[in-house]
This record gives structure tokens, sequence and C-alpha cells, in this order.
């Protein structure tokens, strides 16, 4: 009996020792713990995580984004590295004047340091930031989770509440809001942003529970007789958390332009917080800024570099967390 072509050597299996058959590129015959890398039959598939992570690490939009991200979080944390001045060390003598040596951007009307309150209003505008979007992602997602898995009566009430917050004007609402209120720190301007910020969240989480919760492998948990928050917890949740993610993410830069056009209306941060909102409309009083344009220039470049950060980021984490974009 003949031995078909290209097979040589013991028998699979025969007494000679066991042989593996792999399917490289040569078609040739490899011997135990001789597989090619990257070609092992147990070679696990990736998560929708670690997918978009693998995605989010090769885009340049991403990591220019986080980079600047990363050093407005610095600055925001510990200004001194980079500022050594204080902020609200003013002298009238010096109002207005030009960059000089070891004062960059020059001076303001009230005779600050401009660079070192440019420094000092990253921590401001990233608090606010971060703070609002945390409130308006949590609220947002346990109202509309909640309305979405259960469904009737919940989930028509909640529909009717978020209608009723987006009628309302988010400038206008912060104009009467915050008016009312006698001192406006941060965390009112960041009470007041989650008071009308969570309705959008609570919709885009209520859309992407129902969607989860019809999945087959949800309804074979309610089969064996999982609980509601099993369900919730281990099945729906990881799989509804990726546009609630997404919307905050851009959201965040939203957030942040927001406390500055509230500060410069003159119902956002009241001094001495040092804020960028609150530096460009003090430039705009009196039209200062046409004799000394640095006053303007600086705050607002500034304002406009971080909101286009968070925009760049949030752009990259939808475009790597929704497969319909690969």
């Amino acid at each position: 009996m003949t031995e078909p072509p290209g097979m040589s050597g013991p028998a699979i299996g025969g007494p000679g020792g066991a042989m593996e058959l792999a399917a490289n590129e040569g078609g040739t015959l490899e011997g135990p713990g001789e597989r090619p890398p990257g070609k092992g039959p147990t070679e696990r598939a990736r998560s929708l995580w670690s997918d978009a992570w693998h995605d989010l690490s090769r885009n340049p939009v991403f990591i220019i984004a986080g980079l600047l991200i990363l050093f407005l979080v610095l600055i925001s944390l510990w200004p001194g590295l980079i500022a050594s001045r204080d902020p609200l060390s003013c002298g009238l003598g010096r109002s207005l004047n030009s960059s000089t040596d070891g004062h960059w951007f020059g001076f303001d009307t009230q005779g600050c340091d401009v660079y070192t309150r440019v420094v000092y209003g990253a921590r401001t505008s990233v608090t606010v930031g971060v703070c609002s979007t945390l409130g308006v992602a949590l609220l947002g997602s346990l109202l509309g989770g909640l309305a979405g898995f259960f469904g009737g009566v919940w989930d028509a009430i909640l529909s009717r509440v978020t209608d009723i917050f987006f009628g309302i004007p988010i400038v206008l609402g912060g104009l009467v809001f915050l008016s009312m209120t006698g001192s406006r720190s941060v965390w009112t301007v960041v009470s007041f942003i989650v008071l009308l910020g969570w309705p959008q969240v609570a919709r885009i989480a209520r859309g992407s529970v129902i969607t989860a919760k019809q999945n087959d492998y949800v309804q074979a948990a309610r089969a064996l007789g999982a609980s509601n928050t099993r369900m919730m917890v281990r099945h729906i949740l990881p799989n509804a958390v990726a546009p609630v993610i997404v919307t905050a993410t851009i959201a965040l830069g939203t957030y942040i332009a927001l406390e500055a056009t509230l500060s410069y209306l003159g119902v956002g941060l009241q001094p001495p917080t040092v804020s960028w909102g609150a530096d460009i409309s003090a430039a705009s009083e009196g039209m200062q800024f046409r004799n000394a344009p640095h006053i303007l220039l600086y705050p607002a470049a500034a304002l406009s570099l971080t909101v286009l950060a968070f925009i760049m980021l949030g752009d990259a984490v939808r475009d790597a967390l929704d497969p319909k974009l690969r």
C-alpha cells in the first residue's frame, strides 16, 4: 500500500510519538510546541473593550487629544509646576501692559498676570467639566436604565419628564437658576449642569437598555431564574454602557464651554474664583481688548483648545466603540 504524497515518517498517533498537523503557510508538519506565533488553535477573540483600546491606541486623534487632556489635568492638580505667581496678585500700575520678561502673556485690566490666570483657570474648567459629566452620567444612567428595564408607568413618567427638561433652553435656564442663588461657586454651577443635563443621557441609556434586554442571552438568564439585579449588572449594563460613555465624553467639552458662557454673561463663577469665561468677560468690558488684544486672546485660545481636545477625544471613543463604523 503506497503512502500518500507529502506524508513521511511515523503515522500520527503511532508508536514513534504523536505528531501535530499545522496549517501554516508552507503546509509542513510540526511537532508539539512548535506552533507559529499568533496561530494557536485556542486563540481567544478580543472583547469589545480590548478591541476598542486596540483601535484607540493607533488613532492619532485620540493620542493628541489624550496628551493635551493629560497636560490639562496635571496643571489643574499642580498649577505651580508651570506658574509660580499668585493669580490674585494684581497692580493697577501695570494695567494692560504687554508681555515683558517673566510675564509672557502681559497683564489684564486689573494688572494681574494673564499667563498665571490662564494656568489657574484650567483647574476651574476641568473641575466643572469632569464633575458635571460624572453627575450627569450617573444620574441619567440610573434613571434611564431603570425606566428602560422595568418599562410601564415608570418609563412613561420618565419620558414626559425628559420632554419637559428638553423644552428648557440651557443657557436661559442658567440665567434664571443662577441669578437666584446667592453664592455662585464651582459646585453651584456643577449642580445646575447636572440638573439640566441628565435627560439626554437618560434617554440614551433607556434606549440602550431596551435594546440589550431583548437579546437571547438576557432571555435565557431570565428563564434560568436570574434576579433583576443580576441581569442588570452582569448581562445588560456591560452591553448598554458604551453609548453613555461616548455621549458623556463629548458632552464634557460642552459643559466646559457652558461654564465659560455663563461666567461671560455674569451669572457664572464669581471672584475670587479664576475662570476663563470671567476673564473673557472682563476683557470685553469697554472694548478693552481693542487696545490690548492679549487679554482676550490667551484665555479664549485656552478655552477653545480645551473644548476641542475633549470633543476630539469623544469622537475617537465613539468611532472605536461603534461597531457600525468599523
